[in-house]
């Protein structure tokens, strides 16, 4: 998928609804989604070449720790580079397949709580500061807020239909 189809897809995910508030509500989302579950269905591709709850919550974590260092770079430097990543390159050399789902659903929590701390400072302003997307160009704070709250409800989605597949 390219870029643009994947950024309009992910924001018309997130429609009108606060992105602070779809990201402060997902970890409890995935708490009370997965933490039930056995770890053979945690582990369960949803299909051949397709990822498992656990690898989801791997890439979650991973996310969370690019969307953060993307966040803290817009607001202390000026028209910054984000750097993308392979999501496909980190799910394999960074062994998704065997992460610890309850390690990865702490880690995120941490994470986000620390980032939704950051993010709760950014004023008016701060949202329009840019920074350059290798692929997308230059891109505002607000935007990538919004993203990231859509990236959530992609892959809460995307949890959903693992579940009913393996579950």
């Amino acid at each position: 998928m390219t870029a643009f189809p994947y950024v309009t897809e992910t924001l018309a995910l997130l429609g009108d609804r606060d992105p602070l508030t779809v990201m402060a509500e997902t970890p409890a989302w995935l708490a009370t989604h997965i933490e039930p579950l056995s770890a053979e269905l945690l582990t369960r591709p949803e299909g051949e070449g397709k990822w498992s709850i656990a690898q989801v919550l791997a890439h979650l974590v991973d996310a969370e720790i690019a969307y953060g260092w993307r966040l803290r770079i817009l607001l202390t430097q000026e028209n910054p580079p984000l750097p993308g990543y392979d999501q496909g390159v980190w799910l394999t050399r960074f062994d998704y397949a065997n992460a610890n789902p309850a390690m990865s659903l702490a880690t995120l929590t941490a994470l986000r709580s620390w980032n939704l701390r950051v993010w709760r400072t950014a004023t008016a302003a701060d949202l329009e500061r840019l920074g350059m997307h290798p692929e997308r160009g230059l891109e505002p704070l607000s935007k990538l807020r919004q993203l990231v709250a859509g990236h959530d409800l992609r892959h809460r989605r995307q949890i959903e239909r693992i579940l009913r597949v393996v579950g």
